[in-house]
């Protein structure tokens, strides 16, 4: 008899422990957040993905009572990145933003430390974002069939600028490449501002990049813009024309981002993060802002886990036979 009350008291403990553990778990999420939450960049300061971070950040923020502060995380094309915010805790305070490098990882990396499908969860899209086939303003060529002439005759001469490894300006751009049948010399970045960087200063002859930063630049003249990576033209740079329609046909390249948090961060949590995130998208000064830089932001019912996910999955599966296709080297 004494050993079964000993037993008996002991489970009691125990569930008692228990329930107190899920009790403080259940009070913690319904208080969070009480601190700062990171929000981590895989790119420089100053590039296109930083750009939509920042204008997110500070309306989610103010949607969770606490600051969202923008980490920087750059190289490796993402990995470096996605790497730590896979190994953070899962607690609500680091959270990611990351474009459609996360659907090319895979197929451009042997090994990594993590897996975009199950590393992580899901939170929602944000927008997308089309894409710029750049020169520096003083390349001599003026239009694309200028251009394409002073690249054959030129080859390896012409230097071509990109943020790293699986970053999407070198997967644009070395399809650009493909595409022609050409090789220019490709040169990494730890990120698109500081690839524009040496573009606007001559450093570099060409680049592919996000309309987030370049249209200015492109208005007043400091770059050449060859072409865009959409369809239809731009209605913020009208008299640029589409590589699609300058010979490159069913060249599309739409840049599309998306936030994350670490596998195992509490629901209850994710959809305080979402939530914010459906109000800073709905925020008119950032909506402004975006529109601006001919950004669009998708549409509410993507900005969820089901809608990234369900992209994600595709994208994996349509760029995977792209990029080894085009053999595009890590």
């Amino acid at each position: 008899m004494k050993f079964k009350k000993t037993l008996f008291a002991g489970i009691a403990v125990i569930a008692g422990a228990s329930a107190l553990l899920t009790s403080n778990m259940a009070s913690a999420q319904k208080d969070w957040p009480t601190k700062n939450i990171q929000l981590v960049v895989p790119f420089a300061a100053g590039g296109p993905t930083d750009t939509i971070a920042r204008l997110i950040a500070v309306p989610m923020g103010q949607a969770l009572g606490q600051t969202v502060v923008v980490e920087n995380v750059p190289g490796a094309g993402g990995t470096i990145a996605s790497t730590k915010v896979a190994r953070a805790a899962p607690d609500g305070y680091t959270i990611y933003i990351h474009h459609m490098g996360m659907a090319t990882a895979n197929a451009l990396y042997d090994k990594l430390p993590y897996d975009p499908m199950t590393s992580f969860e899901y939170i929602g899209q944000v927008a997308d974002v089309p894409m710029v086939l750049l020169g520096k303003k003083d390349l001599p060529a003026n239009n694309f069939k200028e251009l394409e002439a002073y690249i054959r005759a030129n080859g390896s001469k012409v230097t071509m600028a990109n943020a790293g490894p699986g970053a999407v300006s070198q997967l644009c751009g070395l399809l650009f490449q493909s595409r022609l049948g050409v090789r220019l010399t490709n040169i990494p970045y730890k990120g698109t501002g500081p690839a524009l960087t040496d573009l606007l200063g001559g450093q570099v002859d060409l680049l592919c990049d996000q309309t987030t930063q370049t249209i200015p630049y492109i208005k007043d003249g400091r770059v050449k813009a060859f072409g865009t990576t959409t369809m239809k033209r731009l209605p913020a740079i009208p008299n640029v024309p589409t590589l699609n329609e300058q010979g490159l046909k069913g060249f599309e390249v739409k840049v599309w981002h998306g936030v994350y948090a670490p596998k195992g961060t509490p629901q209850p949590v994710l959809d305080k993060i979402n939530a914010a995130l459906k109000k800073a998208l709905n925020t008119p000064d950032v909506k402004k802002r975006l529109e601006d830089s001919n950004i669009d932001i998708v549409p509410m019912d993507k900005v969820s886990a089901k809608g990234l996910k369900s992209h994600l999955e595709s994208e994996i599966n349509a760029w995977g036979p792209v990029i080894r296709k085009a053999n595009i080297p890590d």
